[in-house]
């Protein structure tokens, strides 16, 4: 028997903070639409940061995933890099948003380019749902498959309505759990 990697402290810090902010996001999100718009105000600002943070932190995470996804092959190596790669890129490009949403001024003169706003989301969502599968497929003892489960379907519902955010930070609060417990695997020779 070898040992294989635990999830790091970081990752586990990630997993357990990120759905908290983003159910703050959400929830802060409705809070401000109370009054029939989005818009400046002290709920929308502290909602941004709490969105920026979950972004940040999820940029970190998919750095996490990826030295948890075993690079026994080229082939691995290669995929989880490609990942690795689309993930950080969309994460900056939500980042990127989410500050020319929080100063108006950076919107105006670096706003992100109309391709971006497309292939963004969808690079980092096709990164993280990736490195999840792989470690899936690689470590199922350290995550079930029902997690990128949960996590498609968080990204599902933010699709169809962003009121629906504070339910699917819950979704993703319940994927993400099997990472926030430090334990030592055991893997077959």
């Amino acid at each position: 028997m070898t040992s294989t990697p635990p999830a790091s402290r970081l990752s586990r810090l990630c997993c357990a903070l990120i759905p908290l902010l983003l159910l703050s996001y959400g929830v802060l999100r409705l809070i401000d639409g109370m009054d029939g718009h989005h818009g400046p105000g002290p709920a929308w600002n502290a909602g941004h940061l709490c969105f920026l943070a979950a972004f940040l932190l999820l940029g970190a995470l998919v750095r996490e995933l990826r030295a948890l996804v075993p690079a026994s092959t080229a082939r691995m190596r290669t995929a989880a890099g490609a990942a690795t790669t689309a993930g950080l890129f969309g994460a900056a490009c939500f980042v990127w948003v989410i500050l020319g949403d929080l100063f108006p001024a950076l919107s105006d003169t670096a706003p992100l380019p109309a391709p971006l706003e497309l292939a963004g989301p969808l690079a980092f969502q096709l990164g993280l749902l990736t490195l999840l599968i792989m470690l899936v497929t690689t470590r199922p003892r350290q995550l079930p498959v029902w997690s990128p489960a949960l996590v498609f379907a968080f990204f599902l519902l933010i699709t169809v309505n962003l009121d629906l955010l504070p339910l699917a930070a819950l979704i993703l609060m319940a994927a993400l759990t099997p990472l926030t417990r430090p334990r030592t695997l055991h893997a077959a020779r």
